[in-house]
């Protein structure tokens, strides 16, 4: 399976950037019209949080990807560069998510598809020799659970305030990408978000387990 939007030309991924945003930009007019009419202007408010968390991806995950400021591990991890000694982790993004994980997949294949990615990634990340073992690794999911985060060398710590903020503002998109992984409707509880961390080495450490892991769910 791969990232079927890298895989396009440059023109090409341009054109669908242009579509995705063109159509955000007539859903903001349609629904600020609606808003006027009805004097419901809370609408056009929400109109413009909800499109704007939900287009972001389709534009700042390729651009950054471009300007080396995110890095894909595999398909649906990507990372930040590192920064005082802290790599952030990041599931896939909704734009991941509508390129990457297949229509046909069932909730049960999509979930283990998508954990699988994560297994891949982080042993791409701890294969990298130019980072030192110090290094900690740290990111935050509503997908993993704190048990397979532990199987997987982490240590769960608590979410600060500002990611829960971060996380209640793209609610719609965290939503919609949710949803997608489960093959159907559903709503992420944002209360199970967990943070979780660990030293490279630790991780390294793990390499043995991971690499099986990986098998396994590649099956």
């Amino acid at each position: 399976m791969t990232h079927t939007f890298y895989k396009k030309s440059q023109k090409e991924q341009n054109w669908i950037i242009f579509k995705i945003l063109l159509l955000a930009l007539l859903t903001l007019i349609l629904t600020c019209w609606l808003a006027y009419l009805t004097d419901l202007y809370f609408l056009s408010i929400l109109a413009i949080i909800g499109v704007l968390t939900l287009v972001a991806p389709f534009v700042d995950v390729p651009s950054m990807k471009k300007s080396g400021k995110l890095r894909y591990h595999s398909l649906l991890m990507l990372s930040e560069k590192p920064k005082d000694g802290v790599i952030k982790i990041h599931g896939g993004t909704l734009f991941d998510y509508v390129f990457v994980i297949d229509t046909k997949m069932t909730g049960n294949q999509r979930r283990t598809f998508i954990v699988q990615q994560y297994v891949e990634g982080l042993l791409d990340l701890i294969e990298n020799e130019e980072l030192e073992g110090s290094t900690k690794i740290q990111g935050t999911s509503y997908i993993i659970n704190k048990r397979t985060a532990k199987r997987g060398g982490f240590t769960v710590i608590p979410t600060n305030y500002l990611q829960k903020i971060i996380l209640i503002y793209n609610y719609l998109n965290v939503m919609v990408t949710y949803s997608i992984a489960r093959g159907k409707l559903s709503l992420p509880k944002i209360n199970r978000t967990i943070t979780f961390e660990a030293d490279l080495d630790k991780l390294r450490q793990k390499k043995d387990f991971l690499v099986i892991l990986n098998l396994k769910l590649k099956r």
